[in-house]
Parts: structure tokens; C-alpha cells; sequence
């Protein structure tokens, strides 16, 4: 079976430094959830499983045991060709997917041909109580729709969620801090009114201050906008 091939492929490639150090930046899910192949590696062996007639097979074969075999999952979802089904295999993986790297690691290729109907899945996505489908959509709103077809509407989308979870609001603030560094005049407003929760604000203005493409003038003004938390 594909899914024992899969696994025997990943206990022969294992690296515990680099599973404890995994451990370490994604603190809710087990250490003993990790293999610790590496992303390169990973990569790799999901070119190569993809190309196998029996590959459908591991991406029923749900909800995986392993973390790195959500990666690899997330990996070939990434090179699917056809839209359609690109979106309904995601559909069918995001309720499994279960931390931050996995959400933000899967990107397919096919989305950026397909933007005007990728709008629609956002929507949907957004609106779930799954922390990483809402994490997952506004991550495809801020790669796909932040430099020649952004619309000052998308800002809201993101802007309208509120949340207790850490997840969520740390890609809100990652997607607003990048907003800022690409669509500079059209989202400050945010900020200069205040209508991000405030944490999520302040956020923003950290992570938009680390940027090396927000200019020195625009971060000092930023430093002037910070809250209270409390």
C-alpha cells in the first residue's frame, strides 16, 4: 500500500535535530507526531509518490498519522494541474490540517491562473470554524491578491474576523503587516483608526517594522500608532 511505501520512504530519512527543533516551533502537536525528514526531502518524495497510480489512495487514507505525511499531502496538493480538482482535494485535507507550517506550506500553483474563482473558495474558507481553513484563506487572499488585483476590499475580509485563536490572529496580522508593505496608503486607515483588535494591531506594527520593505518614515509614524493591549 501507498501509505506503508510512504512511511518506510520517511523512517529512512530521519533527522531528531531537526525533529526536536520542529517540536519546538510547533508546539501543539506531539514530538512523537514527528518523523523529522526534512522540507527539502519532503519535497521531494511528494514529486515522486504523486507520479504513482495509487496516490488517490493516500489522500483518502485521512486523517494521517504522521506530521510529515500531512507535509507531503500538502506538497503534492500543491502541484495538482487541474483547478477543480486542486480545490476539492484541498476541501477534503484542510479539516485535517492541524498546525501552522502544514496551512502555510501548501500553495498550489494552479490558484494563481484561477483567481477570480479562488475569491469564492476565500470566502468559504474565512468564514469556517477550522482555525487553518480561516488561516489557510486569508494566507491565499495575501499571496494572490496583494499586488495588481488587489481591491481595498479585500483589507475588510481579513479585518472582519475575530478571533480567540492564536493562529488566526497571527495571520491576520501577518496579512496586514505585508498589505502595508505593498499597499501602503489603502490599508494605514487600519491602523490610523484602529480597527483591528489590539493585539492584532500591535502585532501588525511589529511584524510591519521588521519588514526591510516598509521604509524608515512609514515605520516611525507606525511606532506613533501603537495601543493598549488591555
Amino acid at each position: 500500500m501507498i501509505t506503508e511505501d510512504l512511511r518506510t520512504a520517511l523512517f529512512s530519512a530521519p533527522d531528531l535535530k531537526y525533529r526536536d527543533f520542529q517540536a519546538k516551533l510547533i508546539p501543539n502537536l506531539e514530538r512523537d507526531s514527528m518523523i523529522g525528514v526534512r522540507t527539502p526531502e519532503l519535497r521531494k518524495m511528494a514529486k515522486q509518490f504523486a507520479k504513482r497510480p495509487d496516490v488517490g489512495d493516500f489522500l483518502k487514507d485521512l486523517p494521517h498519522r504522521y506530521f510529515d505525511e500531512n507535509q507531503i499531502h500538502a506538497f503534492i496538493l500543491s502541484e495538482i494541474k487541474d483547478y477543480d480538482r486542486c480545490v476539492e482535494q484541498v476541501n477534503l485535507f484542510l479539516p485535517y490540517v492541524d498546525n501552522w507550517a502544514t496551512c502555510d506550506q501548501m500553495s498550489p500553483k494552479v490558484f494563481k491562473k484561477h483567481r477570480p474563482e479562488l475569491l469564492t473558495q476565500i470566502r468559504q474558507w474565512i468564514q469556517s470554524d477550522h482555525t487553518y481553513t480561516v488561516r489557510f484563506g486569508m494566507g491565499m487572499l495575501m499571496q494572490h491578491y496583494l499586488d495588481e488585483d488587489f481591491d481595498p476590499d479585500y483589507p475588510a475580509l481579513v479585518g472582519s474576523i475575530h478571533s480567540e485563536e492564536y493562529y488566526i490572529n497571527m495571520m491576520i496580522a501577518w496579512y496586514f503587516a505585508t498589505a502595508l508593505a505593498k499597499q501602503y496608503e489603502a490599508v494605514i486607515p487600519w491602523l490610523e483608526e484602529k480597527r483591528l483588535d489590539p493585539w492584532v494591531h500591535n502585532k501588525t506594527i511589529q511584524k510591519a517594522i521588521e519588514s526591510y520593505r516598509i521604509d524608515a518614515e512609514q515605520k516611525a509614524f507606525l511606532r506613533t500608532l501603537k495601543v493598549s493591549a488591555k
